[in-house]
């Protein structure tokens, strides 16, 4: 359709509530929509779509004297509660949809625990301006609750109240100068640009979210400009959620981040074969919290809606579309914007013939994780639940450590399953991606420990021992004596030598304590059979022995990881060799 001549508006923030799990982020929402139902307001949008919308001139009633007299060219605050989805982050470096601002809530008896550092990390990449919203302050021991702003809260606590509140905020202050950033109390903040602003509320009561709204709104005023202007154009936005509604059939949740879409509008969005072009069916809006009274009337059809604004779309074929998915309103060339969502659909992530498979919900969740994972090669990176394919394309690399199925957010099918348990391939899924990181790096370390007693098992590793005296236990067939491991390790079945390069027998079993055992390490004395040698002929007590390295074994020994012990074993068994062969372990 022919759209109106566009005029430029200012939209309101996009505001990424994020966080580490039950620090307070969904009680914190709660509070701000609950306390936007009192106030009677028609602004404030259901979670149906993880989304709500504040309008100023509630938040100017809820801030009171705080704003007092204030005047703001931004219509409100758009809060969008996504746990999990970091599209609304990393998307900023592809242009598409993207938090303006974001709230990091964080407990202030826990600190900075995995998931804040983790939305840390990432608002950090794109330099996306945060706040910390420091929560749950009344369950401080001792907490008294007043309404008053924090300098005026904290003087009306007892001594040892205030203590423990500093003791654990400054806490929360270091861990923030760790991750490379200044931060302080809100109100003791003179340059924004160069410091995050701590606030202390509790969202169980309310205390200080008065005051979080207004650090927000002030910022957004000063500091956004003119990343808010936008014109009636199509619209562009991201999808949030793919759901099934009844008697709508799949429906997509979306933020409108720019622009106006109407209920007439073709549209163009990310699918996980390609763009997909649809026509709405219907454009909805979820009634206003204080309207909602049955399940069934949930949504109210309209007209249109303009940025920035959350939306539920009906349309059909929107089955292969994915959270994360950019859109498009189709305009007069749709072949131009089908390429535009391809292009916004590429994944910026490096991948190899050899190395990790990452999947998880949205292109954003990739790329996140693709941030934290900095150095690790990477063979394929896609949106989708693990399939048998990512299991067996993972089971080809040549490199054991790399036979790893990484999974955020996302789903494990029942052939991947079964897959699995016919190959090495080892699948690491949550919804945390510090989690993944930290399994990632344990199974790692015991695979690469398991790896290495498979090498040593396959290889004649460098050993010393002493032939304690006064422990010999049987002469010969085989000769039975008491030794003292000085350095590395020795197996049965591995051949001794004396210092002058002579063998002497092998090992038939080592015994300690009167139990047979596989290996015996430094500092270990054990009980040895050795076959094809006698005491008093060719081993005499308080003799130094070693086990016989063949030439093929010390070549790879060289490319191991040895300890300095194992290493000063090796070089002198090399020096023994090689009065006899001056190119042996070449």
């Amino acid at each position: 359709m022919t759209m109106e001549p566009a005029h430029e508006y200012t939209r309101q923030p996009i505001v990424l509530v994020s966080g580490h799990v039950d620090h307070g982020k969904t009680t914190l929402l709660d509070r701000i929509r609950g306390t936007t139902v009192t106030l009677r307001e028609a602004g404030a949008i259901t979670q149906h779509i993880g989304a709500t919308e504040v309008p100023i001139e509630v938040i100017q009633e809820l801030c009171g004297t705080l704003l007092k007299g204030d005047r703001f060219d931004i219509p409100g605050l758009l809060f969008i509660d996504t746990p999990g989805h970091h599209a609304f982050t990393t998307l900023r470096a592809r242009g598409g949809a993207l938090a303006d601002l974001a709230v990091v809530v964080v407990d202030i008896n826990d600190g900075l625990m995995p998931q804040s550092l983790e939305a840390i990390d990432i608002l950090k990449k794109y330099r996306t301006p945060f706040i910390v919203a420091v929560n749950k302050i009344d369950t401080i021991q001792g907490w008294q609750r007043t309404d008053a702003c924090i300098d005026d809260r904290l003087d009306r606590q007892i001594s040892r109240t205030r203590e423990i509140f500093e003791e654990n905020f400054y806490e929360i202050v270091e861990g923030l100068y760790d991750q490379g950033f200044s931060s302080d109390r809100y109100d003791r903040i003179r340059n924004f640009t160069k410091n995050v602003a701590l606030v202390p509320i509790s969202a169980e009561t309310g205390e200080g979210v008065p005051e979080l709204l207004m650090v927000m709104v002030g910022l957004a005023q000063r500091y956004l400009g003119d990343s808010l202007q936008t014109t009636e154009r199509p619209a562009e936005g991201t999808v949030l959620e793919v759901k099934e509604e009844k008697g709508l059939g799949t429906t997509i949740d979306v933020i409108i981040h720019s622009g106006v879409i109407r209920a007439d509008d073709g549209i163009v969005v990310g699918g996980k074969h390609g763009p997909v072009v649809t026509s709405i069916r219907a454009l909805l809006k979820p009634r206003p919290l204080d309207e909602i009274r049955d399940p069934s009337e949930r949504f109210s059809h309209v007209t249109e809606a303009r940025a920035a604004t959350g939306i539920k779309i009906a349309a059909p074929d929107l089955d292969d579309v994915f959270a994360g998915a950019p859109l498009r309103v189709a305009g007069a060339d749709v072949t131009a914007d089908v390429d535009a969502i391809e292009d916004e659909m590429k994944i910026d992530i490096s991948t190899e013939e050899e190395g990790i498979i990452i999947k998880a919900d949205a292109i954003g969740s990739l790329e996140a994780l693709d941030t934290l994972l900095k150095d690790t090669r990477l063979r394929k990176a896609d949106v989708g639940s693990i399939s048998k394919k990512d299991v067996m394309e993972a089971s080809t690399n040549e490199e054991p450590l790399n036979r790893v199925v990484l999974g955020f957010n996302t789903k494990v099918l029942p052939e991947a399953r079964e897959a699995v348990r016919d190959t090495d391939v080892r699948i690491i899924q949550s919804q945390v991606i510090h989690t993944i990181l930290e399994e990632l790096e344990q199974w790692r370390e015991e695979r690469k420990r398991a790896l290495e007693e498979q090498k040593r098992q396959e290889i004649v590793h460098p050993g010393e021992l002493l032939f304690l005296p006064d422990c010999t236990f049987r002469v010969s067939k085989p000769a039975v004596i008491g030794v003292r491991v000085l350095a590395g390790e020795i197996r049965p079945m591995q051949r001794l030598m004396r210092q002058d390069g002579t063998t002497v027998g092998k090992i038939k079993s080592i015994q300690q304590e009167q139990q047979t055992i596989d290996k015996a390490t430094q500092g270990m004395e054990v009980a040895l059979a050795i076959e094809g040698a006698t005491v008093g002929r060719q081993i005499k007590p308080e003799q130094t022995l070693f086990v016989d390295i063949p030439s093929g074994a010390a070549q790879r020994l060289a490319d191991m990881d040895l300890s300095p012990e194992e290493q000063d074993v090796l070089d002198k068994v090399t020096k023994i060799k090689r009065k006899e062969d001056a190119f042996w372990g070449i």
